[in-house]
């Protein structure tokens, strides 16, 4: 029988490094190996940091700045609270705040709701689903000018699609644009069909989470469609519907696209002005750029205390 060997194997002496070990490296190699595996991560940042600063933070800025500031013959003055004065005495000043909020208060009642029970509807088809979502997303995908000058065609008094409707079920025809009474509702229905695609298509993925054994629940205890939208599609979209509707108020109470374009900005006796299109006449019918700035910090400051409010308001009913 041959003896067993007394040296011990290098397998045998080899331990493993404690886990608390430092990297033998130095530091300077580390952050070098760091920064070559993140730099393709850190070059999209830095663009994206860049572009946010160029595009969004420097005319922010320059926009408070301009707020306090007249120019004239290319000299620049601060003037202080003259500008917000001068905006405030003017008579459009009022009518483009009030159609600016009965504008969103009926984009609310349209734009809010109609999509939501468009998603609705779309949910309860099992097979053409995808055709009814590629429908509703179409007008999102026209481009704005060439949606909106297809609504002015529909709007013609005179050879209008619409009228002829009317006039086909022996009803009067309108003045849509032309009258001061429906031009603004006239704004909003364009407006509405032109941008309740993406909104819908929000809806429906928030619906299709929700569990069906929660409307078998319901139906077992004799709820109909109604009760079963009120007790368990809006408690399960709560979160969804906050959102969109915090983004819906902020966007209309920016709208400028579809009123400039299907009734000229201002509209008949001023009926579709609103901030928006003000800040667009300071700015480049009267070369007042400080006024316009001036009115423009005025709506991002509504805009960003309404958003602060609402996010409060929705925080404490969370909790």
């Amino acid at each position: 029988m041959p003896a067993l060997s007394t040296i011990p194997s290098e397998a045998g002496t080899r331990r493993p490094a404690p886990t608390g070990a430092a990297d033998p490296r130095p530091a300077t190699g580390r952050f070098a190996t760091s920064l070559r595996r993140n730099l393709t991560a850190h070059g999209f940042l830095i663009g994206a940091v860049l572009c946010f600063a160029v595009f969004s933070w420097y005319p922010m800025i320059r926009e408070v700045l301009l707020a306090f500031q007249r120019t004239e013959s290319g000299r620049t003055t601060w003037v202080g609270l003259d500008n917000f004065r001068t905006v405030a005495d003017d008579p459009a000043f009022w009518q483009a705040w009030g159609n600016t909020v009965l504008y969103t208060a009926l984009a609310l009642v349209l734009g809010f709701a109609v999509p939501f029970v468009a998603a609705l509807v779309i949910n309860e088809f099992r097979h053409a689903q995808a055709y009814l979502r590629l429908l509703v997303y179409l007008p999102v995908m026209l481009p704005p000018v060439a949606a909106v000058l297809l609504f002015k065609y529909l709007y013609d008094p005179g050879y209008g699609l619409l009228n002829e409707l009317f006039g086909f079920l022996g009803l009067p025809e309108q003045q849509w644009l032309q009258d001061p009474d429906l031009s603004l509702l006239a704004v909003v229905v364009a407006s509405t069909w032109m941008n309740m695609g993406g909104a819908t298509l929000i809806y429906l993925a928030a619906l299709q989470t929700i569990p069906g054994e929660l409307y078998e629940a319901a139906e077992l205890d004799g709820a109909g469609l109604l009760r079963k939208i009120w007790h368990v599609t809006v408690p399960q979209t709560r979160l969804v519907l906050s959102l969109m509707l915090l983004m819906q108020v902020i966007a209309t109470m920016q709208v400028f696209v579809e009123p400039f374009l299907l009734t000229g900005g201002a509209g008949p006796e001023g009926s579709t002005t609103t901030v928006v299109y003000l800040i667009y006449q300071y700015a480049f019918s009267f070369n007042n750029y400080g006024a316009a700035a001036a009115l423009g910090l005025m709506l991002l400051v509504l805009l960003a205390g309404f958003s602060a409010a609402y996010v409060k308001l929705s925080r404490a009913e969370d909790e």
